[in-house]
């Protein structure tokens, strides 16, 4: 585990996203951190039972907005030391990223992810990335 400073650009991975971000706080066994760009997007669907549609609560998830705080396990956040990009910018290749993924095999799970990403896409993304 690496060890940071308040006011650091670090990159953490906090629940199935991973984010760029800037540390406020030392919480103990946490940081809090601040949004700045988005690296992964998060899963889509139930992470317990990943792959499967049926018989599952097949959630969406949408990414942090900027500037929202999360609080991260340190062994999940690492120092960031190149250009942060502009949040929406970061978005938009993070879901690019993710729909290739989902494209690539096609599978009942592949599907039903990216049409919810999709849809967060069309419904929460679309002023974002225009």
């Amino acid at each position: 585990m690496a060890e940071v400073n308040m006011g650091e650009t670090v990159r953490a991975h906090y629940k199935s996203g991973t984010y760029i971000g800037k540390v406020l706080e030392d919480r103990g066994n946490q940081y809090l951190i601040e949004v700045l760009a988005v690296v992964k997007h998060p899963m889509q669907g139930d992470l317990h039972n990943p792959g499967q549609v049926e018989e599952v609560f097949f959630h969406e998830r949408k990414a942090l907005a900027p500037h929202e705080k999360m609080n991260v396990k340190k062994p999940a956040v690492h120092p960031y030391t190149d250009e942060v990009p502009a949040y929406n910018d970061s978005l938009k290749q993070a879901v690019d990223i993710y729909k290739e993924k989902l494209a690539s095999e096609s599978t009942t799970f592949n599907e039903k992810a990216l049409q919810t990403l999709n849809e967060l896409e069309n419904s929460h993304y679309r002023k974002q990335f225009y």
